[in-house]
């Protein structure tokens, strides 16, 4: 059973940093496609970055430069370092794991089996 957990989101200003982190406390065997979405109030859920089994990563255009997606030490973890916070980059952020290793591309929701909770990222002006 796959769970995923994410941490370190919270309020910074324009300009700021904030890193991510998603665990994985069920058990997974293979390494799968893993990916960060983002929520803004009144708006659809929408692709940040992924990364799958190889290691070959995409970005949504507005955050490339800015972020960086990355898998952790241990098997299905992942990580997102956000620099340069934006006020638009303000959203509720999930990390999200699809089955298998191949990652569906243009990262949308249902190419993913298994979400995070959310957590809060605010940027303020």
């Amino acid at each position: 059973q796959v769970q995923l957990m994410e941490s370190g989101g919270g309020s910074v200003q324009a300009g700021g940093s904030l890193r991510l982190s998603c665990s994985d406390s069920g058990y997974t065997y293979g390494t799968r496609c893993m990916g960060w979405f983002r929520q803004a109030p009144g708006k659809e859920r929408e692709g940040v970055a992924d990364i799958d089994r190889d290691g070959r990563i995409t970005y949504t255009d507005s955050v490339k430069g800015r972020f960086t997606i990355s898998r952790g030490n241990a098997k299905n973890t992942l990580s997102l370092q956000m620099n340069s916070l934006k006020p638009e980059d303000t959203a509720i952020y999930y990390c999200a794991a699809a089955i298998g290793g191949d990652c569906y591309r243009p990262q949308i929701p249902l190419g993913y089996r298994y979400w995070g909770q959310g957590i809060q990222v605010t940027v303020s002006s």
